[in-house]
């Protein structure tokens, strides 16, 4: 029987200092998200970033967290629910960190009859820090625990027209002709990591248009794929090109993808972009990114910087439309 796996990346268990600072350590002690030489990493996890930045995200957490727990964790929930209900199919979801685990999912699968199993990391675009690594995790999971079962994996699906579709649509509801300006904020990842996935090493940020020629590294270039997704989705909704544009967020240090969300929120308002929306595409759940880094920080950093008009369009989450096309996805 075939059942249906969804990973999200993760969050804390509780809302603790303990339970952040476990969170943190996990994830960032992954060699594909810092991926720089073993006692470098462990030095800036355990020693700087851990121990500087738990409580700063402990309350961030705070402020979005519900009676129901992680905003994260609830919202994958319902989204592996209304597709169980759309497939008729089991479907489990689980974090490639914390919980809960890949492998109690894949034990709840198994426990049901699924001996072939379609695994969803529920990253639109490819990286090696959310995609990579989620893909190498549940093999080795497999290899070790459920060495009877089969497993295939969902790519990237960036420019799926299901994804577009239920992207452009869930826009729609929000930015209307009152807005000066539609911002597409992307998670930011290290320029490093473009480079490293890019299967040809001759390829990516080497020319100022590459995101924009015929390659073989645009399948594993994080850059090409968001740049992709919202120029198709500025297409559909017939934006002209001065009404919307693409930054990052999230960053962690130099280096990393620009322009900056941040620094674009503080800028619009003096370019005359004074009554705008900003959308996560990267995210397909709300999670700390959305709710606190840009619905919250964000919108207080456009005001203050005299914008007059801030909407934050929330993730897909489990919209209908969006069910509908990961039914079609998976099976």
């Amino acid at each position: 029987m075939q059942g249906i796996l969804l990973i999200n990346l993760g969050s804390p268990k509780k809302l603790e200092l303990n339970s952040v600072k476990s969170y943190l350590k996990e994830f960032l002690s992954d060699d594909l998200v810092i991926d720089l030489p073993k006692p470098i990493q462990k030095f800036l996890v355990n020693f700087i970033i851990v121990p500087t930045r738990s409580r700063n995200t402990l309350k961030a957490y705070s402020s979005i967290w519900t009676t129901e727990g992680s905003p994260l964790i609830k919202n994958t929930q319902s989204i592996a629910n209304a597709l169980a209900e759309e497939s008729q199919m089991p479907v489990a979801f689980a974090m490639r960190y914390q919980e809960p685990s890949i492998s109690e999912a894949l034990k709840e699968l198994t426990n049901k009859g699924c001996s072939n199993i379609t695994v969803l990391p529920l990253y639109p675009h490819y990286a090696m820090a959310t995609s990579l690594t989620t893909i190498n995790e549940v093999k080795e999971i497999v290899s070790k625990e459920y060495p009877h079962i089969e497993v295939s994996f969902i790519k990237s699906f960036h420019d799926g027209d299901g994804y577009i579709n239920s992207l452009s649509e869930k826009i729609g509801q929000y930015f209307t002709d009152e807005f000066d300006y539609l911002l597409f904020s992307y998670h930011g990842i290290p320029e490093r990591h473009i480079k490293k996935t890019d299967p040809t090493q001759s390829h990516c940020l080497k020319e100022s248009n590459c995101c924009s020629l015929d390659s073989a590294a645009k399948p594993f270039c994080y850059k090409a794929q968001v740049l992709e997704t919202s120029r198709l989705c500025a297409e559909k909704l017939k934006l002209d090109k001065h009404r919307w544009g693409v930054s990052f967020q999230s960053r962690i240090g130099p280096g990393w993808l620009k322009p900056f969300s941040d620094i674009a929120l503080e800028e619009l308002p003096g370019k005359g972009k004074k009554k705008i929306a900003v959308v996560c595409p990267s995210f397909v759940a709300d999670n700390l990114e959305t709710l606190e880094e840009m619905e919250i920080r964000g919108k207080a950093t456009f005001l203050e910087a005299g914008g007059e008009t801030f909407t934050y369009i929330p993730c897909l989450n489990s919209d209908n439309s969006w069910i509908t096309y990961l039914n079609k996805l998976v099976t």
